[in-house]
């Protein structure tokens, strides 16, 4: 059993990616921005972070950033989430930072698929 953090500013998303990952057998918790996710990963250590790309304050991209500066090892399992087209530029340092990336919408089985395959690294 795992400890996953959902970041996503649509709430509703939130909880549904939430609730498909503890039905998977891992702890889930939820943050509605990167920084409100920053604020949790200092009181609790995680063991993925599932991210959507677009949100307020500090979005999936610069959530990815602080983490490899703050807990490096955390940033190697995170999955970034996007309902809208990623630049190419941002799609580039992603993927460079071996961040997988699902488009919504997607499977179900994917995101879980993809859940596993971070927290295997």
């Amino acid at each position: 059993m795992a400890r996953i953090l959902v970041v996503d500013d649509d709430r509703p998303v939130a909880f549904l990616l939430a609730d498909v990952i503890a039905r998977d057998g891992h702890v889930v918790d939820t943050a509605f921005d990167g920084l409100a996710a920053l604020a949790r990963i200092e009181d609790q250590a995680y063991d993925a972070v599932v991210t959507d790309v677009r949100m307020p304050r500090l979005d999936g991209p610069g959530l990815v950033r602080e983490l490899a500066r703050l807990r490096p090892a955390l940033s190697r399992r995170v999955i970034v989430v996007s309902g809208e087209a990623i630049d190419a530029a941002t799609r580039l340092e992603l993927e460079a930072a071996g961040v997988p990336i699902l488009t919504k919408p997607f499977d179900l089985g994917r995101l879980l698929a993809s859940v596993r395959g971070v927290l295997d690294r």
